[in-house]
């Protein structure tokens, strides 16, 4: 699966083990993200991950931001797009099985890398319930 990711100057170390927990695991990955911990705007790097969901070229989409409220906040604004801010394994698996999330919202700053990997796997093993939930996904977008 083709998986972009984006981070700021709060996910550097994240998306470094992020990335290698992806290719590990066979996945390819586009990297929109920083390598430095040098401040930076964060809608710079998120909004190329959501053009990638966003007109197909990558599956899902990962983001990193020291809260992931920006990140996320960055992505939904494209069409397409299903950003969730997760800080724990089951709102994770959650926002796949019931929101069809396609982008994962990492807060950099309240979890672990451990824990940010966890969450990863489960975000790209669950699939979406579908059913009554896709009636409630059709009605998200704003046109």
């Amino acid at each position: 699966m083709q998986i972009s990711i984006g981070n700021d100057h709060a996910g550097p170390e994240y998306k470094k083990e992020i990335v290698d927990f992806l290719i590990g695991s066979g996945h390819s990955v586009i990297n929109h993200g920083t390598n430095d911990i040098k401040s930076v705007d964060y809608p710079d790097l998120i909004h190329p991950v959501a053009k990638d969901v966003s007109n197909g070229k990558s599956s899902l989409g990962v983001i990193i931001c020291g809260s992931g409220n920006g990140a996320a906040m960055t992505a939904n604004k494209h069409e397409k797009v299903r950003a969730a801010l997760c800080w724990n394994k089951e709102i994770v698996h959650l926002a796949r099985l019931h929101n069809n999330a396609n982008i994962l919202s990492i807060p950099a700053r309240f979890v672990t890398i451990p824990e940010a990997l966890s969450m990863v796997k489960i975000f790209i093993e669950t699939k979406f319930e579908g059913g009554r939930h896709q009636a409630r996904i059709d009605k998200i977008p704003c046109n």
